[in-house]
């Protein structure tokens, strides 16, 4: 399900709840409406609020750290990949196989990522990339350095292929989804529609009330939208950019 979809519904119940306290309401005997009554239920929802604001802020910075941490790793292979491509033009024409299978795996993975058809999911897992990295790795062992120079440079562009197959791995362990997140986001949620009943409890029939308990149940979906957005870096509307990508692809081969 879409984060647009997932916040769309998170609307709609929380409104909801708002509606079924004021329903409920119509029900209530006198003596449930009471200043004193009011008081203990404002009390209580005021812990569950200020739980549900803790765990509203713990999800954003969850999520917006995963959002940072694969766009640094991609930023961060983005420059090894110019940096190893410059090393083996370094070391001469003997390396022209081994930047020909550099420059096409990384079309490749580019083209999985950022995929042109919207059907399709992004991923950083793709198998032709896989069979890619390694027969470029095969590619740069089987170099035969002629001199010192050479030797240093093979010595370095190994290290930096082992630098780049660490980062790619480790942005795919941290891509996994986490049950932990769903849970928390499910009793998130039924702290919310618990908050919007007392509103709706005690709320007075008018426009200004209806009003402000839309723009509040639109906020806090606003936010879980945003949660689920970041969550997602390579698709919807918050993306990482295929920029810096796209520009070390550029200045591959020269």
């Amino acid at each position: 399900m879409s984060a647009l979809a997932t916040a769309s519904i998170v609307f709609a119940t929380v409104c909801g709840g708002a509606v079924l306290g004021m329903v409920v309401r119509a029900f209530l005997p006198a003596h449930h409406v009471t200043d004193e009554s009011r008081d203990v239920v404002r009390l209580a929802t005021g812990l569950v609020a200020t739980m549900a604001a803790l765990v509203l802020g713990l999800l954003v910075a969850s999520a917006k750290g995963a959002y940072d941490t694969q766009k640094d790793g991609l930023d961060k292979i983005a420059a090894n990949l110019v940096l190893l491509d410059s090393t083996l033009s370094q070391y001469g024409p003997a390396t022209a196989d081994a930047r020909a299978i550099l420059r096409r795996t990384v079309g490749t993975a580019i083209a999985r990522l950022w995929p042109d058809d919207a059907s399709q999911e992004p991923t950083l897992g793709e198998a032709e990339a896989t069979v890619g990295s390694r027969s470029f790795y095969a590619e740069v062992l089987s170099l035969a350095p002629a001199d010192e120079t050479q030797r240093t440079l093979q010595t370095q562009a190994v290290a930096i292929s082992s630098d780049l197959a660490h980062a790619r791995l480790l942005l795919i362990a941290q891509q996994e989804p986490t049950p932990i997140f769903g849970v928390f986001l499910v009793v998130l949620v039924s702290w919310l529609v618990t908050l919007f009943v007392s509103f709706g409890l005690f709320a007075p029939r008018n426009a200004t009330v209806l009003a402000a308990l839309l723009i509040s149940a639109f906020s806090v979906s606003g936010a879980i939208f945003l949660i689920l957005e970041l969550d997602q870096p390579y698709a919807g509307v918050i993306r990482i950019s295929s920029f810096p990508m796209l520009n070390a692809f550029a200045h591959l081969g020269e």
